[in-house]
């Protein structure tokens, strides 16, 4: 069965991402050929391997890269021209970076709080300009929702965490890093949203591992094939109706 469109996920590591990925990959569930995109190339390449047979023979490629403006435009650059993407138009970009910094607040410096924000909340802000204007090139342009009949052209999810709605000590520098990605979420849906650009951000209360066992099957923990599960399940949402936030959590995490 050829993929009916294309997704591209960032932060593709072997846990959350990988879960994610098989559920978008798999012909019975997503469908979708996927874009793999993480630091490390050769655990990238291996990943991808392992989900080609997991996924009942998806189709994955990887492209190594970090955060760095330079580095992403340079991935959806291969993206978009390589042979087994071809012809086919990007449903969902996903932004799961895994992001995590902690020190004493006096111990913070300028140039260590700033290289937090430009690794993750830049990177944000690279991946969702890449990935729009992608969609809106394979898709007429920049045409309101009114003009085609609320053809959604594709949709955006930014993975965060609880750190994004409120902060604790020694969290300065992630809790602004996420902050910020949260605002951007909801500055690119305000002006998007009415050219058929579907822009979420979910919050993860709680740890995802790509595994069924007793953690996931009693609410311990999430498992990420059932995020994978969600997220496609958003990405399917008509123009009629769209979930912007929602917040993740298995059953047992606290509020």
């Amino acid at each position: 069965m050829s993929p009916r469109g294309l997704a591209i996920i960032i932060g593709a590591g072997p846990t959350s991402g990988a879960g994610i990925a098989r559920v978008l990959a798999d012909p019975q569930r997503g469908n979708l050929a996927v874009a793999l995109l993480a630091r490390n190339k050769d655990r990238l390449e291996s990943l991808a391997s392992d989900l080609r047979q997991s996924s009942q023979g998806g189709v994955l490629q990887p492209f190594a890269t970090d955060t760095q403006p330079a580095n992403l435009r340079h991935a959806f650059r291969q993206i978009a021209t390589h042979p087994d993407f071809r012809g086919l138009k990007l449903c969902l970009a996903v932004y799961h970076v895994k992001h995590a910094d902690k020190k004493p607040f006096l111990e913070e410096t300028p140039e260590a709080f700033n290289e937090s924000i430009a690794t993750y909340s830049t990177g944000a802000v690279v991946f969702a300009q890449e990935a729009i204007q992608l969609m809106y090139a394979q898709n007429g342009g920049q045409t309101s929702l009114k003009d085609t009949k609320g053809a959604v052209k594709g949709t955006v999810i930014f993975t965060g965490t609880l750190g994004a709605l409120r902060c604790n000590p020694t969290f300065a520098s992630y809790g602004a890093s996420r902050a910020a990605v949260r605002m951007l979420a909801q500055a690119v849906a305000k002006e998007h949203s009415k050219f058929g650009i579907h822009v979420v951000h979910t919050i993860a209360n709680g740890p995802i591992t790509d595994e069924d066992n007793a953690k996931t099957s009693t609410g311990v923990s999430m498992r990420a094939e059932d995020v994978g599960n969600l997220y496609l399940y958003l990405s399917k949402q008509p123009s009629s109706l769209w979930t912007h936030e929602l917040d993740m959590r298995p059953a047992q995490e606290s509020f």
